[in-house]
């Protein structure tokens, strides 16, 4: 297979590997990401306090705290793997690095983010606070992990943008060569 036959496979891939992640609702990230939230919210909270793991709530001798899709930010992290997977000329080595660096950075910002409003868990201002976290700072989260990654792994190439433009490439290049076989198909035939 040729160089470029790999990179329209690959590129195509790439765009069906998002597709199939994002099913259901983001059922799979969801899926790994709900349980690891809990686990390892559990984990510092009883470092604090007692704490008793029911399901998706964490109950402690103060509040109980119900770990919900908001919680867990699935759509954050799908939005992280959207602009990972689909930039182009990314090798996937890699590509797997920038995602797992990318997840780790924004998990732990997550984290913090629950771990600050925990406290004011049964305070009137909570509603407040989780909107404003959930809307506007997480959206400061994934902007900010983004440019991070970027930077780290000197990625100049421009998400979906840059798939489109070599794509585009392509045409034209098929296009000027039918283009020129047929002038030269012309010539040959006035001769």
């Amino acid at each position: 297979m040729d160089k470029q036959s790999k990179k329209i496979l690959g590129l195509f891939a790439r765009y069906i590997a998002v597709l199939l992640i994002g099913l259901g609702n983001l059922y799979v990230v969801y899926k790994v990401l709900t349980p690891l939230t809990i686990y390892v919210l559990n984990a510092i909270l009883s470092i604090f306090t007692e704490t008793v793991l029911k399901g998706n709530m964490i109950e402690t001798y103060r509040f109980l705290i119900e770990i919900v899709p908001a919680c867990v930010a699935g759509s954050a992290f799908y939005l992280l793997l959207l602009l990972i997977m689909l930039t182009a000329d990314i090798k996937p080595e890699v590509r797997t690095k920038a995602i797992i660096s990318a997840f780790g950075m924004l998990f732990a910002l997550n984290m913090l983010r629950i771990l600050i409003l925990v406290p004011i868990v049964t305070t009137p201002y909570f509603e407040t606070a989780h909107w404003i976290f959930w809307h506007l700072i997480s959206t400061i989260f994934v902007v900010g992990v983004w440019f991070i990654i970027i930077k780290l792994y000197k990625i100049k190439a421009i998400p979906i943008y840059s798939d489109f433009k070599y794509l585009k490439s392509l045409i034209k290049f098929k296009k000027s060569k039918s283009v020129k076989s047929k002038k030269s198909k012309g010539k040959k035939k006035n001769k």
